[in-house]
């Protein structure tokens, strides 16, 4: 794999530090058109340089990590070891045990890593996550975590500012659990909002988790990397996404939803006479969530006219979405999904404007639109 990635990847594969980013990270600027491998990694990277014209072929070393050990057998272990020293006459170890249901429970493990494919690891090495706490004490710059959603979505709700302080420092990347046998998806929005840079979702599942992903990265030219908000890169940053922030600079946002242009069709009917109706929903903190929905207008998809005006005041507007929802009314089976846009509520331009929509699975349905009025005032 290791000859394989240097003979297809050639110069663009970084397989070496660069020379002003020997105790910190690259800025994204300097790895430009870079592909960096994430894996485990053996030693550090001065002994990788020192390795970097020898001959690795063949050569396997062991790499020691730490896993969450299942916390049943270890409380096990532990009331075995209290029957024991109850039996034996020694004090009772009431503190081991109370310690641990407290602190979540790692053992060692070895795993064979092969040197030259370690080698190829330069700022991207793969680190067991083990508590804010150690990172904060022994993590390395180069070290990135995993955490697993249910994980993280814990650390996010009680340890919100510990866990952005962590992910101004780290690289951090939130995986689904693994009980989502079906590909079904999480909101990535909860930990957009405390900072962390890759948030892995399952790309060949469509719906809201997809529509979210695709709009945050229209940002920057839809170059795929967008510069988090200042305050989620400040070393003394007090933010909190659940909490009202109390120097937020909020946006009154105005919507005026005049009209539909040649909306798709419903599957239920052969003419365009859908029941449409559009709802704008807004995706931020937890205080910013909220959403509106026009009237239905009966029997016409093709040029139905709202004219009807909302107002939002997002109080974080830096992590905020809006998304556009076109449905048609169904009271028998729910209703049905016409068409979405998704963008960040700062990339709005204000006037006259028409929002585009794309079909669940994210195809343009040009020329399909709504025609709008936007207005913000910060």
């Amino acid at each position: 794999m290791a000859d394989n990635l240097q003979f297809i990847l050639g110069d663009s594969l970084l397989s070496d530090m660069l020379d002003d980013f020997s105790d910190q990270l690259p800025s994204p600027e300097a790895l430009k058109f870079k592909i960096l491998v994430r894996n485990k990694k053996i030693g550090t990277l001065v002994e990788t340089r020192e390795r970097r014209n020898s001959d690795k072929h063949g050569q396997v070393q062991e790499y020691e990590e730490y896993e969450e050990a299942d916390k049943e057998e270890e409380e096990n272990k532990v009331k075995e070891s209290e029957t024991l020293a109850y039996l034996k006459g020694y004090p009772e170890k009431e503190t081991e045990s109370k310690n641990l249901a407290r602190l979540p429970l790692f053992r060692k493990k070895r795993v064979k890593v092969a040197l030259a494919l370690s080698d190829l690891v330069i700022y991207t090495k793969a680190e067991k996550f083990r508590s804010f706490y150690y990172s904060k004490l022994y993590q390395q710059f180069n070290e990135t975590n995993s955490i697993g959603e249910s994980e993280a979505r814990k650390l996010s709700k009680f340890s919100a500012n510990d866990f952005i302080l962590h992910t101004r420092k780290f690289v951090t990347r939130i995986y689904p659990r693994a009980t989502r046998a079906d590909s079904s998806n999480f909101n990535p929005q909860e930990f957009w909002n405390v900072g962390c840079q890759m948030v892995a979702l399952n790309f060949q599942t469509p719906g809201l988790p997809m529509d979210l992903q695709n709009g945050k990265f229209l940002d920057n030219g839809s170059s795929g990397y967008i510069l988090k908000p200042q305050f989620l890169r400040d070393f003394e940053t007090e933010f909190n996404p659940y909490e009202i922030p109390q120097n937020s600079n909020p946006v009154t946002l105005t919507i005026r939803l005049i009209s539909g242009v040649q909306l798709p069709p419903s599957s239920h009917s052969s003419s365009n006479k859908a029941d449409t109706l559009v709802i704008i929903e807004i995706f931020g903190v937890p205080y910013d969530q909220m959403k509106q929905q026009t009237r239905v207008i009966r029997r016409n998809a093709f040029s139905p006219r709202w004219n009807e005006t909302f107002t939002f005041v997002i109080q974080v507007p830096e992590l905020a979405l809006i998304r556009f929802v076109v449905e048609n009314q169904n009271f028998l089976t729910g209703n049905e999904f016409l068409g979405q846009y998704t963008l960040p509520v700062l990339c709005m331009s204000k006037g006259y404007r028409h929002v585009p929509l794309f079909s669940k699975f994210g195809q343009s349905l040009e020329p399909a639109s709504l025609f709008t009025y936007i207005w913000y005032v910060r």
